[in-house]
């Protein structure tokens, strides 16, 4: 190693060292001098829409950064909250009806934000005439949508012409997959045009088609709500934003690729509703429906669901920690990410940039005494062997693995070199889960079985 490299490996080191110790101190202030949260904003992701609330001039003077909005909260990073210029942006925030919410964080913390409004301007520039989502303007657009084709209306009957014509798309787009219960929208762009299609009951449904010039807004104003790059178009990208509807977050995820024609965008919708399920409506058969209830309230042991990716797994493990949840009971969750929120059990957000991984969220976790850990994958040999590490020693674990079936957890193990003798005092249940189709209630009609369907039964 020459002497400059050796040189800069010094000074990197140095500026490590130096970072940690300011997130520690501020981490110390936070407790010892101003009691309120402090955050890590580098773990954050950053909602582009909060920065409309304070200018960049002003975020700056104060060593302040607003970095998201929650329903009618707006919170705000300050690296010196008791300075006066602080009290004078906090109280200019609820002027706008918002209710600001501080946190104190490092400088360098509030830099990351702070790049963010050059973005935001770029963005202004390209969406001329965009608008905010709003859950208000969400549900008085769902009224009227019951199907597919009242969506395609909707958008056909907009007037093209217009400069809200990118936003109304967005909204009606949105509304209708609320309204219809899809779990994605996936917007795709080719040649001359941009399809938009929603994935209803685990089937991809085309919506509408629409003329390419409409693309770029739309991905631009896709972009700019999620906190992503807007003008960076040769790189995958993942964001995500918020639509509070009668006092509930539905969150959405957003997920970009660079493509040949544009980048395909696809929003995964993730609903609370939908995790409102109880194991009885999960279609078990009786006989196992008994067993897994056995297994999942069982003092130890590790619990697996295997199956293809959007089966429904990580609703299956929901309904069982809130099937087994009780106040006397600890419930830790490593997800990644979290997709939904459950009242009374601590969840936390796997952040490899950061170094918390599911190993080294799993190994954290055990020292919190809990009685359940939920892993979202078990992906690598040292979480594998900490998970069953865990079942063996007072701890019920859940998790997820990918194989065809629940009989390939075993050889997957050993794929990820656990020793097959330790495995088999661990495991308690391996499930494999498919995503099958339900009957329409509304639409049901009944007829005599014909004499080969009875013949085939």
């Amino acid at each position: 190693m020459s002497q400059k490299q050796n040189t800069d490996e010094q000074d990197k080191t140095i500026e490590d060292f130096r970072r940690r110790e300011e997130e520690a101190l501020m981490q110390l202030l936070s407790e010892e001098k101003y009691h309120i949260p402090y955050i890590n904003l580098a773990t954050v992701a950053i909602d582009n829409e909060a920065l409309r609330y304070i200018e960049e001039a002003e975020a700056r003077k104060a060593d302040v950064a607003p970095f998201q909005i929650i329903g009618k909260k707006l919170l705000i990073a300050a690296h010196a909250p008791s300075r006066s210029e602080v009290a004078v942006i906090l109280d200019n925030i609820k002027h706008h009806g918002l209710e600001p919410v501080l946190h104190i964080a490092s400088r360098a913390s509030l830099e990351r934000v702070w790049e963010r409004y050059i973005e935001l301007s770029n963005a202004e520039a390209s969406a001329v005439g965009s608008i905010e989502i709003s859950g208000d303007v969400i549900i008085e657009l769902s009224n009227d949508i019951k199907t597919i084709l009242d969506v395609k209306t909707k958008i056909e009957t907009a007037g093209k012409d217009s400069i809200h014509f990118t936003s109304h798309v967005l909204q009606t787009v949105l509304a209708g997959a609320i309204k219809l219960d899809a779990s994605d929208i996936h917007i795709e762009p080719s040649e001359v045009t941009v399809s938009v299609r929603y994935r209803l009951d685990g089937v991809l449904q085309e919506v509408i088609i629409l003329p390419i010039k409409f693309f770029h807004l739309l991905a631009s104003r896709i972009k700019l709500i999620s906190g992503v790059k807007i003008t960076n178009t040769q790189i995958a990208q993942d964001g995500r934003y918020s639509i509070f509807i009668n006092g509930e977050e539905i969150s959405v995820r957003v997920s970009l690729i660079p493509g040949a024609y544009g980048e395909s965008v696809v929003m995964r919708l993730l609903n609370p509703k939908s995790i409102r399920v109880g194991m009885e409506e999960l279609g078990i058969p009786n006989n196992l429906f008994k067993l897994i209830d056995t297994e999942i309230r069982k003092p130890n042991g590790m619990i697996l669901l295997t199956g293809p990716t959007g089966s429904g797994k990580t609703t299956t493990l929901y309904s069982f920690l809130q099937r087994i949840y009780s106040k006397e009971v600890k419930i830790i969750t490593i997800e990644d990410p979290i997709e939904y929120h459950l009242a009374g059990i601590t969840q936390t957000q796997a952040d490899n940039e950061s170094g918390y991984t599911f190993a080294s969220g799993l190994r954290s976790a055990l020292r919190q005494d809990p009685e359940v850990i939920m892993v979202g994958e078990i992906r690598d040999h040292e979480t594998a062997e900490i998970a069953i590490e865990a079942a063996l020693t007072g701890h019920i674990v859940f998790s997820t693995l990918h194989t065809n079936n629940a009989a390939g957890v075993i050889p997957r193990f050993i794929d990820l070199g656990v020793n097959p003798k330790i495995l088999v005092s661990a495991l308690s249940l391996s499930i494999a889960q498919r995503l099958v189709r339900k009957v329409c209630q509304k639409c049901v009609t009944f007829r005599p079985a014909e004499k080969i369907e009875v013949e085939e039964i």
